[in-house]
């Protein structure tokens, strides 16, 4: 059995029977027959009618469905509740999209050889889709790892993270209330080494996973021939402050896009290039904001902060922000443990380039300062990362900001905004060691599907 737990005090919200091997193998066989025959594919105005009953039954139960994210997820209330609205707007989304599933005409006549040819191309389902998602949205990510291969008619088995697991059986259970056929949507819960089959084994045809770079870039080397992937990891998001801009208009989208979530986010913002002339007020002006979030609970309605999943990972974030302190760094705000499970939000100025918080991803409440005199060499350690995923540039004159857009390493540039702004509609994704394969519900329709052509002779051509 399995114990989830609360990660803000540590105790049991359910107990779930874990699965094995053998599981795994029926999923996967099941998930294969199913679309090995044709005669069981879902039609399109079935696809659109299941979603349509699956928005409605998530839009009678949002309260619920926040309370379940919040209580096994961590992340607070009022954030959490944020999550289930885009998760349903995620459906709605792929319904608006399953009639933009089509094809194209190739031309043919244009020479001698290719006379008295019609070609064109249709988009059909890719086959088997697996999943393995993350645990910082348990409702939206398995949306976004489920519903576009519903959308497109491909059978789907997606393995939640174990510390996040009820979001995600519980919306399967609402898509088989909405109408969804056995076998098409299919939960595993179950350990690391039995769910290898889900990325190894040939009847997989798409591979979707969300996590950390090791893992991702490993289970990529044991997809099967043919097998398709789609990988997002994280990031260690910078961003560029220009002398031009507003520091005033910032304040509010650094302290959001830093501790949103706890900072337990791909995007969250980490590395702020500031000016030397102007550094060290704004990352004050961050840190009195800062020190004014509330951590706690994140049933509570008011908290603003909640935990983070695991207390190894509060005891990680503090060894890091530990080994800055002791190697000079400033520490403005926060820089200690407020419990087992929450640590406090942190503001650090100038730590060295060779230390972990500014070498690696921080996926905590943590967010550094780093003063610049010139803008190329600020980019440039912006740039010096293996990761690149979402970055942004704060700025009023318009040449810089289409100059240092254009020289980020990056997948999205966000101007005059945080680094983990996101609707779920954009394409998103990471590059280099963040990843690889573009998310948004319609751009994973389009991964989930693939081309064939029908070329027909006719003299009548």
């Amino acid at each position: 059995m399995l114990d989830v737990n609360r990660p803000y005090d540590g105790s049991v919200i359910k107990k779930i029977p874990l699965q094995n091997g053998e599981d795994v193998e029926k999923a996967i066989h099941t998930a294969h027959s199913l679309f090995e025959d044709q005669s069981k594919w879902l039609p399109a105005y079935e696809r659109v009618a299941i979603l349509e009953k699956t928005v409605a039954i998530m839009s009678d139960r949002v309260e619920a469905l926040t309370l379940m994210a919040a209580e096994e997820g961590g992340k607070p209330y009022a954030d959490s509740k944020v999550e289930i609205l885009r998760a349903i707007n995620g459906v709605k989304l792929a319904i608006e999209h399953i009639p933009q599933i089509k094809g194209e005409q190739i031309p043919m006549g244009h020479t001698v050889s290719s006379a008295n040819r019609l070609a064109f191309t249709q988009r059909e389902p890719i086959g088997v889709v697996s999943s393995i998602s993350a645990f910082n949205h348990p409702l939206n990510l398995i949306v976004h790892q489920t519903v576009p291969a519903i959308a497109v008619g491909a059978p789907v088995i997606i393995k939640p993270a174990l510390t996040t697991p009820l979001s995600c059986l519980a919306f399967i259970d609402i898509l088989k209330e909405a109408g969804l056929p056995e076998g098409w949507c299919q939960a595993i819960v179950c350990e690391n080494e039995h769910a290898e089959k889900l990325v190894s084994d040939e009847r997989i045809n798409f591979f979707s996973f969300i996590g950390s770079a090791n893992v991702g870039w490993m289970l990529r080397s044991k997809l099967s021939p043919g097998t398709r992937c789609a990988l997002e990891h994280g990031g260690a998001a910078p961003v560029i402050v220009d002398q031009s801009a507003d520091v005033n208009t910032m304040l509010d989208g650094l302290v959001k896009g830093g501790f949103y979530h706890a900072g337990q986010v791909c995007v969250s913002v980490q590395r702020v290039y500031v000016h030397e002339s102007q550094c060290r007020a704004l990352a004050e002006q961050v840190a009195d904001a800062a020190k004014k979030l509330k951590v706690g609970d994140p049933l509570d309605e008011s908290t603003e902060v909640g935990p983070l999943i695991l207390p190894r990972e509060v005891d990680r974030v503090a060894s890091w922000v530990n080994e800055a302190k002791d190697a000079g760094t400033q520490i403005l705000c926060g820089g200690e443990k407020i419990s087992d499970t929450c640590y406090a939000p942190t503001v650090l100025l100038n730590p060295a380039e060779n230390l972990q918080v500014s070498q690696k991803e921080i996926f905590g409440p943590v967010v550094c300062f780093y003063s610049y005199t010139d803008k190329a060499d600020a980019i440039a350690r912006a740039n010096a990362l293996p990761y690149a995923f979402q970055a942004s540039v704060y700025t009023n004159d318009l040449n810089d900001a289409l100059a240092t857009s254009k020289k980020l390493n990056a997948t999205a540039v966000m101007l005059n905004d945080h680094t983990a702004f996101r609707v779920d509609w954009m394409p998103f994704g990471g590059r280099d060691a963040s990843g690889i394969g573009m998310g948004g519900i319609q751009y994973s329709m389009h991964e989930m599907t693939r081309d064939k052509m029908l070329v027909i002779k006719s003299d009548v051509l």
